[in-house]
């Protein structure tokens, strides 16, 4: 899949949503079905064989993007949710985030011993948010597999967050240096 041109359906949005910033605009990929699908597959592949048996999808572009990924490798889909957004007894973790925290949950009964899971979502910048759901994926007995996103600032540097032991593979389609 290294031969599709997943950046040019990424669109740079200056100053937004404040001066200074460049919002990376990927919903042109999502309306593209044939970039869309290519993504998927390629985000796919590298974990075929890995037995992933759940999808981790954070709030709420992580569920457009690790949805289809669960369906391509014939796994489950759990979503990673904003406390108080699902119905039954959750599981929390907490995260620094740049200007503060931030919480995710899941369902306390979606991820067991004999889970092989990978986390999936439309952009990682610092790895936090990434590193945070993969501390609850251990904490629940899961065994985290790896990550996946179509777009990584790379320029923050999430790699060594994500791969601190060389246990886990991180998967990108677009790299911003």
């Amino acid at each position: 899949m290294a031969d599709f041109d997943f950046a040019s359906r990424i669109i740079d949005i200056p100053d937004y949503p404040e001066p200074g910033v460049v919002f990376k605009d990927i919903t042109p990929l999502f309306a593209d079905a044939e970039a869309m699908r290519r993504a998927v597959e390629a985000i796919a592949e590298p974990f075929q064989n890995a037995g992933i048996t759940k999808v981790i999808g954070p709030e709420a572009r992580g569920f457009m993007v690790g949805v289809p990924v669960a369906l391509e490798l014939g796994a489950g889909f759990v979503p990673a949710r904003k406390p108080g957004k699902l119905p039954r007894e959750t599981v929390s973790v907490s995260y620094e985030l740049e200007y503060g925290t931030d919480t995710l949950e899941i369902h306390a009964d979606a991820l067991g011993a004999g889970d092989r899971v990978l986390i999936v979502d439309d952009l990682v910048a610092t790895g936090g948010t990434a590193a945070a759901t993969g501390k609850l994926v251990r904490e629940m007995g899961a065994e985290l597999v790896g990550y996946g996103c179509i777009l990584e600032l790379a320029f923050l540097n999430p790699r060594p967050l994500l791969e601190e032991d060389g246990s886990v593979r991180f998967v990108s389609l677009v790299q911003v240096q």
